[in-house]
């Protein structure tokens, strides 16, 4: 054998990009038609904006990626974010420190999102069905709680959570970016990340594989409470108000097109947090653009569900081009044996 022919023989490393280099371009695009349409969509001022509008939407798509994965859905996250905020409010007033306050309101909203997974995996209720329920009771709690009134927040130190800056960056910002690559590290490094992905691609092949799927269920609703728990306090520590239709708005609408326009599959086993959180930008930052752009906001919702449209349509032609090359292989194997 020459050196020639050992060299040719070497396999070759290719280079790959990223799953998330599609959506990214997508967000860049849209970024670029959005400045050149207004010079105010651009100014730094402008940016800021953005970015702290959007993170409790990046909040709840960071949640709702992790019940996506394993092909369930959360709808009570909008109305967590009322529960929580109007909780916080209620326990400052009643001269508990804000930063207990929040802990306990954090808690409320994962015992939320327990209640969910405990409904999902052992009464067997259909995610859609048992979320969109507990959506109406948490949703109905800061209502009679309050008599449907807004509570104001005494205690000025909880302004920083949602208004505070370290190094001249939002607080809420960097707050979602340690979420994100903690929850990004605990997918690709876990085994209980492992055990999400595997749920949602085969939930039978998991159990048979000794996956726990009931404790990776209540898990992952466990961590859409917490983030819902955590938008909740952002939303409320901004308006320094407990309102009780905070969150309640399209919140819940953007978290999940956020999800699914970053590449995280509705039918599970499929996505990451970086394509969820590329996507929860791309949507902020449509939102914003079309508010700069004085544009009517039943446009906005038309363009939303024209986005999800597109997103859920990629991923079902996604669905089904990988599993065409397994039906031939098949139906080309049961010939041979013929």
């Amino acid at each position: 054998m020459t050196a020639s022919s050992t060299v040719t023989d070497t396999p070759r490393k290719s280079f790959r990009l990223p799953d998330e280099s599609g959506i990214f371009a997508v967000l860049i695009v849209v970024l670029l038609v959005l400045s050149l349409l207004s010079p105010n969509f651009r100014t730094l001022s402008n940016a800021s904006v953005l970015l702290v509008n959007g993170m409790v939407i990046g909040f709840l798509a960071l949640g709702q990626t992790f019940v996506l994965l394993t092909g369930g859905i959360d709808l009570s996250t909008g109305s967590n974010v009322a529960m929580t905020g109007v909780l916080a409010a209620l326990l400052m007033n009643h001269g508990l420190a804000w930063p207990w306050a929040c802990l306990i309101a954090v808690a409320a909203g994962v015992a939320l999102g327990v209640v969910n997974g405990l409904l999902v995996y052992f009464v067997k209720i259909p995610p859609f069905i048992a979320t969109f329920s507990t959506q109406g009771v948490a949703l109905a709690i800061p209502l009679i709680i309050t008599g449907a009134s807004s509570i104001p927040v005494l205690q000025p130190g909880f302004s920083w959570l949602g208004q505070g800056r370290i190094a001249g960056i939002p607080l809420p910002v960097l707050l979602l970016l340690v979420a994100a690559v903690a929850a990004t590290l605990f997918l690709k490094m876990t085994r209980h990340g492992v055990h999400v992905y595997a749920v949602g691609g085969n939930v039978d092949a998991a159990r048979l594989s000794g996956v726990n799927t009931g404790v990776t269920t209540v898990t992952v609703y466990a961590i859409s409470g917490f983030c819902a728990g955590i938008g909740g306090m952002i939303a409320t520590s901004r308006l320094m108000v407990g309102f009780p239709a905070t969150g309640t708005g399209n919140e819940l609408f953007y978290s999940i097109a956020a999800a699914v326009v970053g590449g995280v599959s509705l039918f599970g086993g499929i996505g990451s947090v970086p394509g969820a959180m590329i996507g929860a930008v791309m949507i902020a930052a449509v939102s914003n653009g079309m508010n700069v752009l004085n544009v009517q906001s039943y446009w906005q919702s038309l363009v939303i569900g024209l986005i999800i449209l597109a997103g859920v349509s990629f991923d079902t032609l996604r669905r089904l081009r990988t599993r065409r090359p397994k039906q031939s292989t098949n139906t080309e194997h049961t010939k041979k044996q013929q």
